[in-house]
């Protein structure tokens, strides 16, 4: 019986000391370092240059979680980085309720996809009696119906386009006033037009939001009320932000007006109107009219600097007639065809600012819903069916060269 026993005893030590060793051998590979993902292991060649870790917040031990670092594609990486986008612009206009959704409207959409242009500004219309009148509103027979916009928004996304919405104010009875003049007395009168004047931009902000439309610009030449009462605009810019998650703009007149806003910082693109006065020559070449855009050109540079803002053209464009160089931003043609100053006026501008690295593109005014429109005796601003619509085609198809700024 002792023998039994002394014998059971042996064979439990002997099992005890190979279970002891097993568990150690085991405990023993579970501390050895885990393998790194094969996701994160790159050649030494291809491996990402050292980056400066972010701040990370304090947390006591116990909520303390092990970060997980994983490669962002080049590609995303790319997509993040690049927030600005060159525009290679045209200005959509219609004057009616239902302009823009109709097949003429298909037809001259097509037009400008032939000429290379890849954004477009659709207009939409509303009117105040006078320039001191505290009430915007839309005119049945001249403003695109939401029906009609919407078609046309739906259609140019289909046809591969990005769009800035591009909301107007202009005054009915002018009486030699215009939208830059618009003001008043009294504050009670400046909220009620901002009131007004805000719900009109909110609404297509909403159609924006909903149509996934790229950029809203929430005014155009408002020189008076953009300069006078920057606060009141900023409170717009925060509740168009509230509903619509794209980008904004301004459409700023030429004179002063661009230089001295206040709110550019809000914005995402500064924008201007720049239908600065060149030369009074006749016919003058694409040379001498580069030459008068020097000034021009170091002032809007200048200007650039100080805010630190991608700049874009939001409206320019050239009457073909003989006055188009004199004073652009008149409306009536007053002399003589000239299809070639046209051409020039369209050179000169794109040879001036075309590779500047804080230059983001020009819209230019205008291209209508009728695909007959302008036509070589036709001495208006468009440059439909005219030598001009070649000059862009030229311009819009090529690639750019000069590396943006922003």
């Amino acid at each position: 019986m002792s023998k039994r026993v002394s014998f059971y005893f042996s064979v439990t030590a002997i099992l005890a000391i190979v279970i002891a060793l097993v568990l150690m051998a085991s405990n023993s590979r579970s501390k050895k370092p885990d393998k790194p993902a094969e996701s994160a292991v790159l050649p030494a060649a291809e491996a990402p240059a050292p980056q400066t870790p972010p701040a990370i917040e304090q947390k006591t031990p116990e909520a303390v979680v092990p970060a997980v670092v994983t490669q962002v594609p080049p590609e995303a990486e790319e997509a993040k980085v690049l927030k600005y986008e060159f525009q290679k612009g045209m200005t959509y206009v219609a004057w009616t309720g239902s302009g823009y959704s109709n097949e003429n409207s298909v037809k001259a959409m097509e037009q400008m996809a032939s000429l290379g242009v890849n954004w477009v500004a659709v207009l939409a219309t509303w009117y105040q009696d006078k320039h001191n009148s505290p009430k915007v509103y839309p005119q049945m027979d001249k403003t695109p119906s939401d029906q009609s916009l919407i078609f046309a928004i739906r259609k140019l996304h289909e046809l591969k386009f990005k769009i800035m919405l591009k909301p107007h104010l202009d005054i009915v009875e002018g009486n030699g006033k215009w939208r830059g003049e618009i003001g008043f007395d009294s504050d009670t009168d400046w909220q009620a037009w901002f009131d007004s004047y805000t719900a009109f931009i909110l609404r297509y902000a909403d159609i924006a939001a909903k149509e996934n439309v790229e950029i809203i610009c929430i005014g155009t030449e408002l020189t008076n009320a953009a300069l006078t009462q920057p606060e009141r605009w900023r409170e717009l810019i925060k509740k168009v932000r509230e509903v619509y998650k794209g980008q904004l703009t301004y459409a700023a007149n030429w004179d002063k007006e661009f230089k001295e806003i206040a709110f550019w910082d809000a914005l995402d693109y500064a924008g201007i109107d720049p239908y600065f006065p060149l030369v009074t020559s006749t016919r003058p070449q694409v040379e001498e009219l580069k030459s008068a855009w020097q000034d021009w050109l170091k002032s809007i540079e200048e200007w650039q600097k100080k805010i630190n803002k991608p700049v874009v053209f939001t409206e320019i464009g050239y009457k073909s007639s003989r006055d188009a160089a004199d004073e652009p931003w008149q409306h009536a043609p007053m002399g003589e065809l000239d299809l070639v100053l046209q051409v020039n006026l369209y050179q000169a501008l794109l040879e001036t600012f075309w590779e500047k690295p804080w230059f983001y593109g020009a819209y230019w005014w205008y291209w209508g819903t009728n695909p007959r429109m302008g036509g070589e005796n036709n001495r208006g601003f468009t440059p439909q069916n005219k030598p001009a619509q070649d000059v862009i085609k030229e311009w819009y198809t090529k690639p750019l060269s000069q590396q943006r700024e922003y």
